[in-house]
């Protein structure tokens, strides 16, 4: 009987530490990513950066003039270059905010070993 119980308390271990361990990251990820699309598909809609590319080299406002060309390009290529950054600073954020998430389980284990 006791031997029944102690097998069951293990299973019952393994079975709460895997679930932990699967809401932790696997949960952990998708709300993280989740959120980062959000903010990516809200930036998309203000900076509509995939219609910029296919509208480069086209004049500003389809004013065919030199003028209208050399300000689309500038324009364009500024809005280009806004909008891939800020959509590396959201990534990269994204990724350390998860780094940061998985590893604090880690750092509270490590601390609590460290004071024992």
């Amino acid at each position: 009987m006791t031997q029944t119980a102690l097998v069951y308390l293990i299973n019952r271990f393994f079975y709460r530490l895997i679930g932990f361990l699967r809401h932790w990251y696997v949960g952990g990820f998708f709300v993280v990513g989740h959120r980062a699309l959000v903010i990516l598909q809200f930036l998309d809609k203000q900076l509509a950066l995939k219609v910029t590319f296919r509208h480069w080299f086209k004049p500003l406002y389809q004013d065919y003039t030199i003028l209208g060309y050399i300000l689309g390009l500038f324009f364009r290529t500024s809005r280009i270059i806004i909008a891939t950054g800020l959509y590396l600073i959201i990534i990269v954020a994204a990724a350390v905010v998860y780094i940061i998430w998985a590893a604090a389980p880690l750092y509270i284990i490590y601390r609590g070993v460290l004071n024992i």
